[in-house]
């Protein structure tokens, strides 16, 4: 019965991984293209282009904050599949519809519209948290993590190749094109055997909305939970707000023989990497030794390397310390994501992480214009030194009041 059992979580597993790794490529494949969509496209209404091309990643983090938990929610109640299914159906049809667009109001319109209806990594980790044993979650957390941060590496290369030969508008339609062969794969691919929390816990005569605001507060009030969250604005803030950075500060180190954009390039493949190869590795090591030991010796890492930046003077130097850590994000990401499971009581993971993915979304809305004012006050190098502080002072604080987990182990 075990076995069989360890099967049909694996399969499961292994399905959505794949999942995870067209759904990243896809989404990736056209990220770096928008601002240069954009100008391409130009404005009707006679805006500033550099404001659209800010817009056009702000609406999309800023809806996603706010759909997030309602999709969340949704998902134990109606099925955790059925959300995966939507998020990747509905981001095939907005991404098509992108490469038809008008102007660039209108794809700022539509990336809005993104942002309200896709949300799969959240959809994802949440199934795959429901259906594999607890004792295994950071694996299984992880393996998604490494179709993540591999789908990241390709999605920009392919894009750039597409976009320089058939234009921009083809490499936002063959985004579509990947995430409806995503939405085929979950629809007959992926099984979810365990009952929503609906058909358990609430009455078919309970209103949707009072179930969801139940769950809620329910989540809020499980001790650890708000840590966890807290935990996951304060990383990913640190990261989202020194990323945009990264080429200015490569540029400033490039000397004659190391070209910009090809060291940045380097920079950005290698961190990938490493992130994909130590997803699993740290999730299993989780696993066996406790989530917040590997979240805590993470965060210390992180704080140095990022405090390491205000003092690098090579490509080469900062190359290894991204390398390092990409690495460690790569790592604790799927290992916060287990402890987060470990807190939330059974049949709540579609609300546990709808609102982890509106978190992560609400950090990403404020971190450019966090670091790019820090940049501009005192020095490129001082939004990476406030990153490391961050992580030194509230990451390790956050993590030294998390609560012991429920079960045997220690979270």
């Amino acid at each position: 019965m075990r076995r069989k059992q360890l099967a049909s979580w694996q399969r499961t597993l292994y399905a959505v991984l794949v999942v995870q790794f067209a759904s990243a490529v896809g989404f990736s494949l056209v990220f770096p293209l928008l601002p240069l969509y954009v100008q391409d496209l130009g404005s009707r209404l006679g805006w500033r282009i550099e404001f659209l091309a800010g817009l056009v990643f702000s609406a999309q983090a800023f809806t996603m904050m706010l759909a997030s938990p309602v999709w969340g929610a949704l998902a134990d109640q109606l099925g955790r599949k059925v959300m995966v299914l939507r998020a990747t159906a509905s981001g095939a049809l907005v991404l098509t519809l992108m490469g038809f667009a008008r102007s660039a109001e209108e794809l700022v319109l539509l990336r809005a519209l993104q942002g309200l209806v896709t949300g799969t990594i959240s959809a994802n980790n949440a199934l795959v948290a429901a259906v594999t044993p607890r004792d295994q979650v950071g694996y299984a957390l992880g393996v998604l993590q490494v179709g993540l941060w591999a789908g990241v590496a390709v999605g920009p290369l392919l894009g750039g190749y597409v976009a320089d030969t058939w234009g921009y508008r083809t490499a936002f339609v063959l985004t579509g094109g990947v995430l409806f062969l995503a939405s085929l794969l979950v629809a007959f691919g992926v099984e979810e055997r365990r009952a929503p929390a609906q058909t358990r816990q609430h009455s078919h005569t309970t209103s949707p909305v009072l179930i969801m605001w139940g769950e809620w507060r329910h989540l809020l009030t499980t001790p650890g939970v708000l840590l966890v969250y807290a935990l996951r604005f304060l990383v990913r803030l640190g990261q989202a707000m020194t990323v945009p950075l990264m080429p200015l500060l490569v540029q400033a180190l490039s000397t004659s023989t190391v070209g910009a954009a090809t060291a940045t390039g380097g920079v950005v493949g290698v961190r990938s990497a490493l992130g994909a190869v130590s997803a699993t590795w740290l999730g299993r090591l989780g696993d066996r030794v406790g989530y917040r030991r590997v979240v805590r010796v993470g965060l210390l890492v992180l704080a140095l390397a990022l405090l390491a930046h205000g003092l690098v003077s090579s490509v080469w130097v900062l190359l290894l310390l991204q390398a390092l850590i990409g690495f460690m994000l790569g790592g604790i990401t799927p290992v916060m994501s287990a402890l987060l499971a470990r807190y939330v009581t059974p049949g709540q993971e579609g609300a546990a992480y709808g609102l982890d993915n509106s978190v992560v979304a609400a950090a990403r809305t404020v971190a450019p214009m966090i670091g790019a004012t820090i940049a501009a006050w005192y020095g490129l190098r001082a939004a990476f030194v406030l990153g490391g502080l961050l992580y030194l002072v509230g990451g390790l604080l956050l993590v030294s009041r998390l609560p012991a987990s429920l079960s045997t182990k220690e979270a």
